[in-house]
């Protein structure tokens, strides 16, 4: 299968401030935000992206630009917006300031048992459960990751671009670990994590990477590409894929 690189998007002042800005139009990369998402393009140049796939919220555009503006120029990668990786549908919740929204009951059933929670509905802004949206972003991720097996090929590298809870929700469920549990996993703005799935099990290869090195996973793709990935790990952890892609299945 191919392998997904989830990036979430640069800092905004929305985060600096501590405000949820969920689905609240004008909502910018900050310049923070900007540095970042520079960055994480110049580490992502080596990787042999073929696509980004990105949220259709500005912050994520932003970051996508900056992320293609960095690939090599010889050939172009597509920029593709697909909904299902846009962020959660807060309702009543967009745009409050977070230490307000930590005083209201459902904040500890957020934290404690997400899956029982459904943000409450507002006129102005969409509202989900997320439960809904967990299974939405993983299936946005399942169905980009067969397209771009199919048009490139086993160990293609593309990009999600998303958001902080929503690349959570799609980590729990490639560790097999339930959405009640979710918050344990940390997603820092213009972090990597990466996912390969396979028929038998995903495999988690980074989480929350805001390192400075280049992401070269060539050995990684030319390994998939030539039939090496069946699913089973190494027990006791194996050799490692040479280059900076260590430790991948």
């Amino acid at each position: 299968m191919a392998v997904c690189v989830l990036l979430r998007h640069g800092r905004t002042s929305a985060n600096a401030s501590g405000v949820l800005a969920g689905w609240a139009e004008g909502v910018g990369l900050d310049d923070t935000g900007k540095d970042q998402a520079g960055r994480v393009g110049r580490r992502l140049a080596p990787s042999g992206v073929v696509a980004v796939v990105t949220s259709p919220l500005q912050r994520c555009r932003e970051t996508s630009a900056a992320v293609l503006a960095h690939l090599p120029a010889d050939r172009e990668v597509p920029l593709h917006v697909e909904d299902g990786l846009g962020e959660a549908r807060y309702g009543a919740w967009t745009g409050r300031p977070l230490a307000e929204l930590a005083q209201e009951p459902l904040w500890r059933r957020v934290q404690d048992a997400p899956s029982t929670v459904t943000f409450p509905a507002s006129d102005e802004h969409e509202h989900e459960s997320m439960t809904a949206m967990q299974q939405r972003a993983v299936a946005a991720v399942r169905a980009w990751d067969e397209r771009m097996e199919r048009e490139h090929g086993p160990g293609a590298v593309w990009v999600a671009v998303s958001h902080g809870d929503v690349i959570k929700a799609v980590l729990a469920d490639a560790l097999a670990v339930p959405l009640d549990e979710f918050q344990r996993i940390v997603v820092d703005p213009a972090s990597l994590s990466i996912v390969h799935r396979t028929p038998a099990r995903s495999f988690v290869l980074r989480t929350n990477d805001t390192g400075s090195d280049p992401v070269d996973l060539a050995p990684l793709a030319a390994r998939l590409a030539a039939g090496g990935a069946n699913g089973d790990a190494e027990v006791g952890g194996g050799a490692g894929t040479p280059g900076p892609a260590s430790g991948a299945p």
